[in-house]
């Protein structure tokens, strides 16, 4: 059987007197401290949470500035290409300007040759006729009656071409 003696009541109450200070000194501070940890690891969860969803954010943010950046240096490149090929398309035109005007001036100063050396065949010539014409009439002419001569043949002789 159980024996209930004061011993027993004491106990009791002293466990019952423990309780209440424990719980007053240690369980309330304990309990508000555990509270409180449990409440910045929420809050920590809660941030750690915002932080990706930003980090997420911005990482989006940045994939989109380098589509941008490709396409963009896809434009410079394409509109660069562009450029050089007007550019060497202009230099072609040039160059085939000079070498035309070029081929032109080498005409013409041909052409001018051919004519200086025409006219100075056609005086040699007529030079030349005078002396075997004079010959040929055994009389030489005189020096204006022979420009005169070389003058109506240089006409007559340019007349006929």
């Amino acid at each position: 059987m159980l024996d209930f003696s004061v011993t027993f009541f004491f106990t009791f109450i002293n466990i019952g007197i423990l309780f209440f200070v424990l719980r007053a000194i240690l369980f309330k501070p304990v309990s508000k401290f555990m509270d409180q940890r449990a409440a910045k690891i929420r809050n920590d969860i809660e941030g750690a949470e915002r932080d990706r969803e930003e980090a997420k954010k911005l990482l989006e943010e940045q994939e989109e500035v380098m589509v941008e950046a490709r396409k963009e240096a896809g434009r410079v490149i394409k509109n660069a290409r562009s450029q050089a090929e007007e550019q060497a398309e202009r230099i072609i035109a040039g160059a085939k300007a000079d070498a035309e005007a070029l081929l032109k001036r080498s005409r013409e100063d041909l052409e001018a040759e051919r004519r200086n050396a025409m006219t100075l065949f056609r005086a040699q010539a007529a030079v030349l006729v005078m002396k075997a014409s004079g010959r040929l009439l055994r009389r030489e002419l005189s020096g204006e009656d022979r420009a005169r001569e070389i003058a109506d043949f240089l006409e007559e002789a340019e007349d006929t071409l």
